[in-house]
């Protein structure tokens, strides 16, 4: 005759298996996610130095329209996601922007202009001045270890694959 014991010994392995294996198989899925090409920006820093950067943003590519969901954005003091047209390969026009705590946050932006199918566009980290009112002039753009301006590119897309779950 088997005893309670004997089965909950058995369950416990079994429990601790499979959380093995979905901890195996969640790091292998999130590694491969940090290579996407919707995560492209203006510097290439290396795991261990991302890791280290207080401030920074996560944003993949959009539908066209008036509004850029923000995947992450991480702020060590509160500030700002502003949205930049591209120009001739570089920021140009601001079309919208959005203030946020310090942390990490996610949010959506509402823009001034909506952005064009095949289009390029920047979301960059700004400072605040402690008004809660982005200031071009005086909420100027935020910078890594390296003294790159802080900021992703992404492409407005109808050609998006949704991933579900």
């Amino acid at each position: 005759m088997e005893t309670n014991e004997g089965i909950k010994s058995w369950q416990w392995i079994v429990t601790a298996i499979v959380i093995m294996i979905l901890i195996v198989l969640g790091y292998y899925m999130l590694k491969g996610n940090n290579n996407t090409p919707n995560n492209t920006g203006n510097t290439d820093l290396t795991e261990e130095e991302v890791s280290n950067e207080i401030n920074r943003v996560m944003v993949s590519d959009q539908y066209p329209g008036n509004v850029v969901l923000i995947s992450s954005v991480q702020f060590e003091k509160p500030g700002f996601v502003v949205i930049h047209e591209d120009k001739d390969g570089m920021p140009g026009d601001i079309i919208g922007s959005t203030y946020f705590d310090k942390g990490i946050n996610t949010g959506k932006i509402m823009l001034t202009k909506n952005t064009v199918e095949g289009n390029i566009y920047y979301a960059m980290l700004h400072s605040d001045n402690s008004d809660k009112v982005f200031d071009f002039n005086a909420d100027l753009p935020l910078k890594n270890a390296k003294g790159d301006i802080i900021m992703k590119t992404f492409r407005a897309t109808s050609d998006i694959t949704e991933i579900k779950g």
